[in-house]
């Protein structure tokens, strides 16, 4: 099932609704993180009428969900041009997603700065080789559609690099499109782990830098680049673009690694 089609299927509840997470839209036992984020981000946009655009939100995946969940979101202060809004989710009463999200409109600044260039020798998406694995979690088999962005020469770095976009992206607001699949990149670290060693994204920080992310067909440059590695915890920074090259998020998470 689709995102959109499941939102229409969301039962209505006081500052937001509740909804069964299919097992499709899973990332190994919980649901996956850019999919929470959507959830969220869709309850804030029920409740807070006549926002600005977001600019920025802090995620935060505190335990595992699935089956039913209640989602809802609250206006924590709502300024001359900015709103603050918190959203979490519910499973069986107890929190196991929470997000904060600034929406604001534009101000008059002299300040003009974009140091958000695309990779070198990125592969133009038409370009791209699609990329299909059996293995992998069950949202990304079965939502998205992938194709590698660099090209691939034996060495081993902390990072990845993909083109990504939802299968059934139509219909939905472009923002929520973007956060749907704004984390479907697996950690940059894993690419120097073993395939089977667990790891858990614990926070995620996105800055917006675009009021209204718009991109060709749907596809999303993803790239998540590790920065730092040590006592099971992993630092990363990560971009996206759109198939034009022009810069629409910047992020950093905090990964937990078990091995």
């Amino acid at each position: 099932m689709g995102f959109a089609e499941l939102l229409r299927g969301a039962e209505p509840r006081e500052n937001g609704f509740a909804v069964t997470i299919p097992e499709d839209w899973h990332q190994g036992r919980t649901a996956y993180g850019g999919f929470s984020s959507a959830l969220a981000f869709s309850a804030a946009l029920q409740v807070g009428e006549g926002l600005p655009p977001l600019r920025s939100a802090q995620l935060s995946m505190i335990a595992p969900l699935y089956g039913e969940v209640e989602v809802s979101a609250r206006i924590v202060r709502r300024g001359r041009n900015a709103t603050w809004m918190a959203a979490e989710i519910l499973r069986d009463g107890e929190v196991g997603f929470t997000a904060s999200f600034v929406f604001m409109g534009p101000v008059d600044s002299a300040l003009h700065l974009n140091d958000r260039a695309a990779p070198d020798g990125l592969i133009p998406v038409g370009e791209a080789r699609p990329f299909v694995n059996e293995r992998g979690p069950a949202f990304l088999r079965n939502h998205f559609d992938v194709r590698f962005a660099l090209p691939r020469d034996g060495q081993r770095r902390p990072e990845m690099c993909w083109w990504v976009r939802a299968r059934a992206g139509a219909g939905l607001n472009p923002m929520t499109d973007l956060l749907l699949c704004a984390d479907g990149l697996p950690p940059g670290v894993m690419s120097l782990l073993t395939p089977a060693t667990p790891v858990s994204t614990m926070q995620w920080q996105t800055n917006l830098l675009t009021p209204e992310p718009r991109t060709r067909d749907g596809w999303w440059l993803l790239r998540s680049t590790g920065d730092y590695a040590e006592n099971g915890c992993s630092s990363q920074q990560m971009a996206i673009w759109n198939a034009d090259g022009e810069p629409v998020l910047a992020g950093m998470q905090s990964i937990a690694v078990f091995g």
